[in-house]
């Protein structure tokens, strides 16, 4: 596969290897620069297919998911069949792809566990797929996203699936029912109901042939009708419709195929399906653990050499930390996690921001995984978060961060932060809480305060001062270009006011900003025209606020950034020690995030876009 790679008379290579190394070989296709046709399922996860497509935009490469069935005439047929109200209003889908082996056999890659299989990764998608396009048919759009997904199977002895069924709920009523199997024969029969009858299409992806030939015949009944039949006709073998699609869109400079095929949305969309199905039997194959996964998605270990995220020092921690910081806690398996994870380290990130409600606990065991599967704890920077309301009480603090270090497998973390204050309670109290677990080694650098008032840091400091204990030396409040109005959450502080920033500058206290780019506030999704955010009209909405706004997408043209890069460096050029959380879910998100990180803001910078006209920009 590598020689094949680094044949300069090669431009495209079909990936017909065994589900999980499909991710690996694509990255690596486009790193080489090579267009790629990959079998279904384009990756075993919504995450990898997602890493995938970023390799191939970069690289400017095709990557198309080789559902051959797609662009087989009689799918297009079927399109406009439902289009043109042939069987009425279309109410259920009902579509099954299953199949019974001779018997189990543990070293077949359908049965193999280490090899992804089961039914459905291997057929599931097919019906899954076809749901989601007949379903976009009937209100006019290319396909359609369920907004319920519900599953169920039979997990055999070797883990996998053997038989499955999902019910798939869509916007507007639509209701699927798809099946799978790889141990139980079914009818395989496409059944399309709607309110003046039904279509029926016998194994649509064999367009009711086999592997060669598919004519493409769809059975029409109408309530009162004779039953129609539709034959296409086609003599053109099955998988030629699909290889002349992805060479008409490589040389026509497209990235993937066009509709009806696969595109890159659309296979996004049914392997979030796919993921719900698996998530909903408890299918997580060996392979997607930590145990078995100990290199990146390319196959290749981390990298520990990147430089793209600076990383600066900050009194009172014993190591750089990275200018930014990686908030992850909408991850909920180390499979999915991992990638941004790689990602960030590898681009020179070592600052990891957990909390020990974030995600019940998941956030800080999957960072624990990663670390130890990687090797790079003590390259690393830990934050850790305790003693959120309710719970937030001083004998809270060392109960819940040993709790933290088990799931974190580490003896200490580097920054500790409460989440949360309880002005009832004497500040003291916490401080001696905190300093106590400085002492005993569980915190080896910075501890402070979370979401906590200015008034309550300084009786906190002045405390620590008096009583001779660690002094807390670290912020992690909100700020951002735009000054939060009103709490997003209850007990939230933002640190943005003229008032904070003056005390921040004068203390030099380092803060580390959650929110720091106003949660999509200098994105499209903002604007003086655009009410329909109940979190950001709230929470953002004033002519103060789109002053600095309007001033962020003044400068974001003049040097060929977006706005959100501009807020980002605005963090990131205060005269105090600032560090940005940011949370991105994909990497084309982190990516775009470390952009901000090109722009060198002046003090001058930073005031004119505060406060405008006043400090204009020379």
């Amino acid at each position: 596969y590598e020689a094949l790679l680094a044949d300069p008379n090669v431009d495209a290579v079909y990936i017909s290897i065994p589900h999980p190394g499909h991710a690996e070989w694509a990255l690596k296709a486009a790193d080489a620069g090579k267009h790629v046709l990959c079998e279904k399922p384009l990756a075993l996860t919504a995450f990898e297919a997602d890493a995938m497509m970023h390799a191939a935009r970069k690289a400017g490469t095709f990557l198309g998911e080789a559902f051959m069935y797609r662009l087989h005439p009689q799918t297009l047929k079927l399109v406009e069949l439902i289009k043109s109200g042939a069987v009425g209003e279309v109410r259920m889908i009902k579509s099954s792809f299953g199949f019974a082996m001779p018997g189990f056999m543990p070293g077949h890659r359908l049965y193999a566990n280490d090899l992804a299989g089961g039914g459905i990764l291997d057929v599931g998608g097919y019906p899954a797929s076809m749901a989601r396009l007949l379903a976009g048919a009937a209100i006019g759009q290319p396909f359609a996203e369920p907004d319920k997904v519900a599953g169920a199977a039979h997990l055999g002895q070797s883990g996998v699936d053997e038989w499955a069924s999902a019910l798939l709920h869509f916007p507007g009523g639509i209701v699927a029912e798809v099946s799978c199997s790889i141990s139980l024969d079914q009818d395989n029969v496409l059944r399309i109901l709607g309110t003046k009858g039904r279509i029926e299409v016998p194994d649509f992806w064999f367009a009711g042939g086999n592997r060669d030939v598919g004519p493409g015949r769809i059975e029409v009944i109408r309530s009162g009708a004779a039953r129609e039949t539709i034959s296409l006709g086609e003599t053109r073998h099955l998988y030629s419709f699909e290889v002349d699609a992805a060479a008409e869109a490589i040389l026509a400079g497209r990235q993937e195929f066009a509709w009806p095929g696969m595109s890159w949305a659309d296979s996004l969309g049914t392997l979030r399906v796919l993921d719900k199905w698996r998530a909903a039997v408890g299918l997580e194959y060996e392979i997607e653990k930590p145990a078995k996964r100990v290199t990146t998605l390319s196959g290749r270990p981390l990298r520990t050499d990147g430089e793209t995220i600076a990383k600066r020092a900050i009194p009172g921690l014993p190591k750089p930390v990275s200018l930014l910081a990686l908030g992850f806690e909408d991850f909920r398996s180390f499979s999915s996690g991992s990638i941004l994870l790689d990602a960030f380290f590898e681009a020179g990130g070592n600052l990891f921001d957990t909390g020990f409600v974030y995600g019940a606990g998941y956030t800080e065991t999957l960072l624990g995984q990663w670390l130890k599967n990687r090797g790079v704890r003590e390259q690393s920077v830990i934050i850790a978060k305790g003693a959120h309301s309710p719970l937030c009480y001083p004998d809270v603090i060392g109960k819940q961060l040993a709790q933290s270090l088990d799931r974190l497998q580490t003896d200490h973390v580097d920054i500790y932060f409460m989440h949360r204050d309880n002005p009832d309670v004497p500040v003291g109290e916490f401080v001696d809480a905190m300093d106590a677990e400085a002492r005993a080694g569980r915190i080896r650098g910075l501890f402070g305060g979370s979401n906590w008032t200015m008034e309550r840091m300084d009786a906190a400091i002045a405390y620590a001062e008096k009583n001779g204990k660690q002094i807390p030396g670290a912020l992690s409040n909100n700020f951002s270009l735009a000054e939060m109005l009103e709490p997003i959450w209850a007990g939230c502080i933002t640190s943005s006011t003229d008032a904070w920033k003056v005390w921040l500058t004068a203390r030099q206290m380092p803060n580390f900003a959650w929110s720091s780019q106003g949660r999509g506030f200098f994105t499209d999704r903002a604007g003086r025209d655009k009410q329909d955010n109940e979190e950001l009209v709230r929470v953002w909405y004033s002519e103060k606020n789109f002053g600095r706004r309007d001033r962020a997408i003044e400068l974001a043209r003049k040097l060929g950034k977006s706005p959100i890069h501009v807020a980002l460096a605005y963090v990131l050029a205060q005269p105090f020690p600032s560090v940005p959380l940011i949370g991105p879910r994909t990497l084309d998100e982190l990516e775009d995030s470390l952009k901000a990180l090109d722009i060198r803001l002046t003090p001058e910078d930073v005031a004119w876009l505060d406060e405008g006209p006043e400090r204009r920009r020379a």
